[in-house]
């Protein structure tokens, strides 16, 4: 995970945080602390501490104005508490107003004339082959006529696996290092393991290497049998479940670690983007975009369909063995 910065309490988002909580003057962007320094005010009266019996008129007046800043900042941050539920509603119902003026323009549902009962469908089965180079109709539909839909799936993956980081992650000292209660729990790697089975290796030994070679067979023939990167993925990522289950933590991260899952997905998702966008492009501007399309049935072919297959079956797998990883050992 990202080291914490040692400059942390100048940043923006410290003082935000801190403007947000009242702490922080809204005008003067000063602590609380800070403007009781300069008025020789002592901080303690902000604790709302019992007044002695006996206390000099000086000592009224700074815990009268101290009172008064501190509503200031109670009022500053109440309007920005408003101001935050008021623009939220705004917007959902602004939303709201424009998906519901879209639908009122659809056809209606069940009717036979509806594009999706005729020319859609019919455009996929009868033109599907020539134009996307895949022998099979939803590949070529999924990664090609409605390629950015199944990019946003993808991106579904990656973001639930990073709100699944954020909620599970342990905190660490100001210098990035983990406290050393964690590394010691880390380097016994037995505590998340049962005890050697001598049955479940074996059978991983063997079970594994198919699992794999199989799950590539899924991905690379997408496009010409019924399969592909999210089933290939799938597939994979049940392989290396059974590796950590079999040989544990501290031997699968010889090959497979969080940083390792980050460049994956990250690469993956690039790709993805970067090819579409261009493939995109160049259709919608009547452009020759140069990618061939091969010949339909050879494992070469159908264009982008391939890569972008192997680009999701990336993503697939990997989400699938972070999820069962950090939840077996319940944080990172």
């Amino acid at each position: 995970m990202s080291k914490i910065r040692e400059d942390y309490e100048k940043t923006f988002a410290y003082r935000f945080k801190k403007w947000v909580k009242g702490d922080i003057s809204v005008l003067t962007a000063e602590t609380v602390s800070e403007k009781v320094k300069k008025r020789k005010i002592p901080y303690k009266i902000l604790e709302k501490e019992k007044l002695p019996k006996v206390i000099k008129v000086t000592e009224i007046k700074n815990r009268s104005q101290n009172i008064s800043l501190k509503s200031q900042e109670e009022k500053w941050v109440k309007k920005l508490e408003y101001f935050t539920v008021a623009a939220s509603v705004i917007i959902c119902l602004t939303i709201i107003t424009v998906l519901l003026v879209t639908i009122s323009y659809l056809p209606k549902y069940g009717s036979p004339d509806n594009p999706e009962n005729n020319e859609v469908s019919e455009r996929y089965i009868t033109k599907g082959m020539q134009e996307t180079g895949s022998v099979n109709i939803v590949t070529g539909m999924i990664l090609d006529y409605r390629a950015f839909d199944t990019f946003g799936e993808s991106n579904v993956l990656f973001i639930a696996s990073c709100c699944v980081f954020i909620l599970l992650r342990v905190d660490r000292a100001k210098d990035g290092r983990k406290d050393r209660e964690i590394i010691d729990k880390e380097q016994n790697d037995r505590l998340y393991e049962p005890k050697n089975d001598v049955i479940l290796q074996t059978t991983a030994y063997f079970l594994v290497p198919m699992i794999m070679i199989f799950g590539i067979y899924v991905i690379l023939n997408g496009h010409l049998s019924p399969g592909g990167g999210f089933s290939g993925g799938a597939i994979i990522g049940a392989g290396l479940i059974l590796y950590l289950n079999a040989f544990g933590f501290q031997k699968t991260e010889k090959f497979f670690t969080e940083k390792t899952f980050r460049w994956i997905t990250f690469g993956s998702l690039t790709f993805y983007c970067l090819a579409k966008s261009y493939s995109f492009f160049t259709g919608a501007n009547h452009i020759e975009s140069g990618i061939p399309i091969g010949t339909p049935g050879d494992i070469i072919s159908a264009g982008l369909i391939l890569p972008l297959n192997i680009c999701v079956g990336l993503v697939v797998a990997c989400t699938m063995y972070a999820f069962y990883a950090v939840f077996r050992k319940g944080s990172i």
